[in-house]
């Protein structure tokens, strides 16, 4: 049974308004003291339906992972960015990441007409943008967004960590997935 209705109906409200390339837009990594910051832009088509669509933060490892596929394979057009921690530290945070939002949503094709922008704070991406605070929850593209965001920097961190575990292992024992 479809129980993130609103989601949808939400994107639904603004295509109606003439934007049927609406793009959601949210990242992931922003409060942590390692890695980088991943930003992730989404264009879902009209009439889909994504069981248990959410917030990224509402759903478990397995279904963020489940759902990437999903959305990866729905989706119109997505993109995935992101801007290391050398960058954090010579930018800051919030340029960072609106530099991971700006690359995330040139990767586009076909681009977006309106950005969903996850937050209070936005910068010039080079087409309209809506900011909309919890908007992961409130908006399925940006729902979408989310989950490719977390499930991405996810990946990458327990490369990381594998690759920080195995340098220091007596044996060359390769992480397992």
């Amino acid at each position: 049974m479809q129980e993130n209705t609103a989601l949808f109906e939400f994107d639904a409200q603004i295509a109606a308004q003439g934007y049927p390339l609406v793009c959601g837009v949210d990242e992931a990594g922003r409060g942590p003291l390692a890695g980088p910051v991943c930003a992730a832009a989404v264009i879902l088509p009209k009439d889909v339906q994504i069981d248990g669509l959410n917030d990224s933060k509402k759903l478990t490892d397995k279904k963020r992972r489940e759902l990437f596929d999903v959305i990866t394979a729905s989706a119109v057009s997505y993109g995935i960015a992101l801007v290391d921690e050398k960058t954090i530290d010579e930018i800051n945070i919030l340029q960072a990441t609106f530099r991971a939002m700006a690359q995330a949503i040139a990767q586009l094709d076909p681009s977006a007409q309106l950005a969903l922008i996850d937050g209070n704070r936005a910068a010039d991406f080079g087409l309209p943008v809506c900011t909309i605070v919890k908007g992961d929850g409130l908006s399925a593209s940006i729902a979408a967004a989310s989950i490719l965001a977390k499930v991405t920097r996810d990946r990458l961190m327990e490369q990381y960590a594998c690759l920080l575990y195995t340098s220091d292992a007596a044996d060359d024992t390769p992480c397992v997935d």
